[in-house]
């Protein structure tokens, strides 16, 4: 019966936040395109800085390990997107064929560079970068949040469905700024849906590999914590704040400013009505 609970709870809250993100990002605010990639900035920034590391600090594991284990998550994501842009790169040869129109109305503001930097930069962005380094952090993060929940149901019944919303809550915000990452790399919205959909999947994984193994897995769930941290900042300051540092009007620098603060402001807030329940 716990393990059904544990199942039916991390499912809910593993693919419901994906489309509730979905219906948002597409519904609601699919007019807003460009500034949803302030937001994802934000919130995949605030989800690191003030829900998973400061999660991770609080348990038992030691700071040195915990930086390190930051650390070598930071530089497995920039080999991950190296070793995308480099496959990307034999994939298409030198073809610009290709390019998916939504992603940077600003692109040409850098004209001073020299033909050769803006051509090898321009393959780059085509590339959609920073897609298995936020769907590896996602998997991570989810199977972290698997782990979580099914301890709660452990514990008892209604703790477990109250980490199960706080989860789907928490995770609304942040899987938005997911799918603006992923649907600049593809032109189809239901791929992105369907990729990160899979990500969330892997909490009910979580789950039942915690429901057997909790106690052994609880020692390292700040590690899943920091490695998932790791990977959403690195796709926000390596990826998305680079394509916002461009030269704009003081009204569209504003405009940017706004979303980024309202990203950053929607997981302070679910935080702050979750409280801290898990």
């Amino acid at each position: 019966m716990t393990l059904l609970a544990i199942l039916v709870g991390t499912l809910v809250a593993g693919i419901g936040s994906v489309w509730v993100a979905a219906w948002l990002s597409f519904g609601i605010l699919s007019r807003y395109t460009q500034h949803m990639l302030s937001l994802a900035a934000g919130a995949l920034m605030a989800t690191s800085f003030l829900h998973l590391l400061p999660e991770a600090f609080e348990s038992e594991a030691g700071a040195h390990e915990l930086f390190m284990t930051l650390l070598v998550g930071l530089l497995f994501f920039f080999l991950l997107d190296k070793a995308e842009l480099w496959h990307h790169g034999h994939e298409h040869g030198h073809g610009h064929g290709h390019d998916h129109g939504h992603d940077h109305p600003h692109e040409h503001g850098h004209g001073a560079h020299h033909a050769e930097h803006v051509h090898s930069a321009h393959a780059a962005e085509e590339s959609p970068r920073g897609q298995w380094a936020v769907l590896a952090g996602d998997s991570v993060h989810c199977f972290g949040d698997g782990i979580l929940i099914a301890s709660a149901f452990i514990a008892d019944m209604r703790l477990g469905v109250i980490a199960a919303l706080a989860v789907l809550a928490h995770e609304i915000p942040h899987h938005m700024g997911d799918l603006a990452v992923l649907r600049r790399g593809s032109s189809s919205r239901q791929a992105a849906i369907l990729k990160v959909s899979m990500a969330g999947a892997i909490t009910a994984l979580g789950g039942a590999v915690g429901y057997v193994l909790v106690d052994a897995l609880h020692q390292w769930l700040p590690y899943f914590l920091v490695v998932a941290s790791s990977s959403f900042v690195y796709v926000a300051l390596a990826d998305l704040i680079p394509q916002l540092q461009k030269r704009l009007s003081a009204r569209e620098t504003a405009a940017q400013i706004l979303w980024l603060g309202l990203g950053i402001g929607m997981v302070l807030l679910v935080s702050a009505l979750g409280g801290h329940q898990h």
